[in-house]
Parts: structure tokens; C-alpha cells; sequence
């Protein structure tokens, strides 16, 4: 049997298509580190293309040298530049409506309302999927590639088609609190691990770490490590509805755990792994979404053909992109 009222598929899109800005932002803002990104504006949307490129400065120019008047200078070409290349990942939520549930509410308001709350949650939903892949490790197929993959506790694995183990300035810093520190992470001991991860994460252009997320445990840790008079908050962070402490002066600690949701849900437990630590630069991260897949309505609407029922799609596609993974660095349990 068909649709009742094709014309409620068109409710449904316009009610997508006028939250999807609205909920393109609300991710940015819910989210610690996609926030972070915001604000140092490598939130870049693309318009197209088959695959994300990065591109990455990963040796110095092997021509440079001193000379003395009329010898000669190397002008051989130098191979300084490389691209990592990441692959566009999609995901989708479904809004569904039965004839049934059209006919129960009829009257526009009560419809637009009907509509309007399943859509709400499919974003949620949408949302978190997208929040819970950014602590991916690369293993889940089809979804975005995490931090546990970017930068990743064993440095030497391949990222955005680049290998770890047989290119140096592809690694990140890591830290294992009981491979390093020799002893699991405690208020006591936070700080001298956090510190022996720092210094190697300073640049030569003054770059440096500008964000630390934390789990619930590790920023629990770090607070009660902190004296009272010591215990400063990054204001920006602060206003945007994030707790956080600072480390060094001017770098936010962030909790990017809090509930997370249950175990049995759709899309489960997300956040910063237990027991983990991020220092990232977020310079050299992107969060590239498609222009065209913002949390979008796709067209046309999908009609069962032996049921009375309309469907929606509301759909995402993009990427998490690193271009210096050397810039990043991880605390890690084990």
C-alpha cells in the first residue's frame, strides 16, 4: 500500500533541513575536542574529491650549506613534501513515519511536533556516533579513524597511508604509565608523567600543545594532584559548558568523559578510553565533514512498497585528519 500523504515527506526533510545547521554546530560545541578545533578553525568542510589529503613537511631541504665566494651551491631538487590520504567515511540515521501515526496526528502542529521530536533524536544519535568514533582505533569498518588510531599507543602503525614503523616523524609521543613510570596512574604520580610527556611535544616554532583531554579518572587525578591556589580554569573552555583545569599555565585539562551513555546502547560507551590521556596540538588536526553531508536530508524520500510508511535519511560523511603526528602525544595505562 502507498503512503497516505506523500506530502509528509517533505515535512519531514524541511524539518532536517532547517535543524542541520543547528546540529552541524551543536557537535562542535558538545563535543571537548571538536570544540577546541573550532576555535583554532581546523573544522574545514570539503566540497569534494575521491579521498582527504594532508599534506606534510617531513624532511629538511638537503641542499642548504655554507659556502665561500664563487663555489659552487647545491640546486639539486629536495624532496621535502608528502600527503597522508585518508578515505571518506559516511554514516546515516533514519526518521520513519507510519500511516498510521500520520493519521493519529493529523492536525499540522501535532505532526510538526511528532516529526520534529523523532528528528532531534536521530541528530542526537547521529552525534554520538560521530563523538564515539573520534577515540576510535581504526578497527570499527567503515567508521572514522580515532585518536587511539592517530595517535596511537604502539606509534608504529600506518596512518593515513603512511607506515610508523618505517617513517620516524610519523609517531606520536606516548607514555605508559606502567611501561614508563613503573607504576599505575595516581593523584601521586600524575605529574611527573604528564611532565615527562610535555617537553618532548615542544616545537621549534613555538607550537606546543593546546588541548589535554582526560577520562573521568585521569582528570580526577590530575585535579587532586593540583594545591588549592594552584587550580586554574581556561576561560574559553570554561564558557562553553566544559570542565576543565589548566596545566603548564595556559593549557586546558579537559574532562571528555562524564556519562557516556550505557553499555547497551545503539551506539555504545564513548569518550576518552579508561585510564587515557590526549596532549594534542590541535593546529594539525582537522575535522573535515562534506559540505553536502552536514547532517543532511537525503533526497528522495524511501517509500516501502508493502508497507504504509515513509522514511528519511539524515547523513554525514568526512573525516578526522592528523598532519603531524609527531605533535601529539598519549598517557596511556599500561
Amino acid at each position: 500500500m502507498a503512503f497516505p500523504n506523500p506530502d509528509i515527506g517533505d515535512i519531514i526533510a524541511t524539518t532536517i533541513e532547517n535543524r542541520s545547521k543547528k546540529a552541524a554546530d551543536n557537535i562542535t560545541r558538545r563535543n571537548a575536542l571538536l570544540n577546541r578545533m573550532s576555535k583554532r578553525g581546523t573544522v574545514k568542510p570539503f566540497s569534494g574529491g575521491t579521498k582527504l589529503f594532508e599534506e606534510i613537511e617531513y624532511a629538511q631541504n638537503s641542499t642548504v650549506q655554507w659556502y665561500s665566494g664563487y663555489e659552487q651551491i647545491n640546486v639539486a631538487p629536495s624532496q621535502t613534501l608528502t600527503a597522508a590520504e585518508y578515505p571518506i567515511r559516511q554514516a546515516a540515521v533514519a526518521v520513519s513515519i507510519s500511516g498510521l501515526e500520520q493519521l493519529q496526528n493529523a492536525g499540522p502542529e501535532q505532526m510538526i511536533d511528532l516529526i520534529e521530536s523523532r528528528v532531534k533524536n536521530a541528530e542526537n544519535t547521529l552525534m554520538a556516533l560521530i563523538s564515539q568514533a573520534l577515540y576510535n582505533d581504526g578497527t570499527t569498518p567503515k567508521a572514522i579513524g580515532g585518536l587511539r588510531q592517530l595517535v596511537a599507543t604502539n606509534p608504529l602503525n600506518s596512518v593515513g597511508g603512511i607506515d610508523g614503523n618505517t617513517w620516524e616523524f610519523w609517531r606520536n609521543i606516548t607514555y605508559g604509565a606502567v611501561t614508563n613510570g613503573g607504576a599505575a596512574t595516581t593523584s601521586a604520580n600524575i605529574r611527573r608523567y604528564m611532565d615527562a610527556i610535555y617537553p618532548q611535544l615542544l616545537m621549534g616554532d613555538n607550537s606546543k600543545p593546546d588541548l589535554i583531554v582526560a577520562d573521568n579518572t585521569m582528570w580526577t587525578y590530575f585535579n587532586e594532584s593540583l594545591q588549592p591556589l594552584q587550580r586554574f580554569q581556561d576561560a574559553d573552555m570554561a564558557n562553553a559548558g566544559f570542565m576543565n583545569l589548566t596545566y603548564m599555565g595556559d593549557i586546558p585539562v579537559v574532562l571528555d568523559g562524564g556519562f557516556q551513555g550505557y553499555s547497551t546502547d545503539v551506539v555504545g560507551v564513548g569518550g576518552v578510553p579508561t585510564g587515557f590521556m590526549y596532549f594534542l596540538n590541535t593546529n594539525f588536526l582537522k575535522y573535515r565533514p562534506h559540505r553536502d553531508r552536514n547532517f543532511t536530508a537525503l533526497n528522495p524520500d524511501r517509500y516501502s512498497i508493502n508497507q504504509d510508511a515513509v522514511v528519511k535519511l539524515n547523513a554525514w560523511a568526512g573525516q578526522l585528519t592528523v598532519s603531524n603526528r609527531r605533535a601529539q602525544g598519549v598517557l596511556y595505562p599500561t
